[in-house]
């Protein structure tokens, strides 16, 4: 009994942490994600169309994949994002369709939907240094070691690549 009440426990704190609040962009009227999310967030009608289009149409090209997916597993990945934003729009989609290629499993993706204040519950936007969105953080250990800022330097593979290999490209 103690067993279950402990996973019941933890599987709320999983839940609380890993939800979002869907709201209204003043801006446009159209809604928008605030808040820790996932995945799955992308299904809603809302955000389906443009996450499934560009999803569907990157086409990822690796240097040398089988390298890269085996450096990628020792990494975390922080996604700041806003669903209002086009570069987000456009960027988020393709980096996951380079993270499914690549066979990244998903538990070690933090992402995070800001407003267009680049605020979301948990985000401290200046500590984090957070200026565009999509913001995509590499970190190993909790230390960052790179990121991708609005859109990338070459490819969003290659510059995951250069990353993760200690090259210094002026990433925006």
């Amino acid at each position: 009994m103690k067993k279950l009440i402990i996973l019941l426990l933890i599987s709320y704190s999983v839940f609380q942490a890993q939800t979002c609040k869907r709201v209204t962009d003043n801006r446009t009227n159209k809604p928008m994600l605030i808040g820790q999310g996932t995945r799955a967030d992308f299904a809603d009608s809302s955000f389906a169309g443009w996450f499934n289009e560009g999803y569907k149409f990157y086409k990822p090209h690796f240097a040398n994949e089988k390298a890269l997916a085996s450096k990628l597993k020792n990494y975390k990945i922080k996604i700041i994002m806003g669903t209002w934003c086009s570069d987000s729009r456009r960027e988020v989609p393709a980096f996951y369709k380079v993270l499914d290629e690549l066979k990244y499993p998903t538990d070690k993706i933090n992402l995070v939907f800001v407003d267009r204040k680049l605020k979301a519950p948990g985000v401290d936007k200046k500590k984090e240094n957070i200026t565009n969105v999509p913001t995509i953080i590499v970190s190993q250990k909790g230390k960052e070691v790179g990121r991708i800022v609005e859109s990338p330097i070459n490819t969003l593979e290659s510059d995951l690549s250069d990353i993760l290999n200690n090259k210094k490209s002026e990433m925006k």
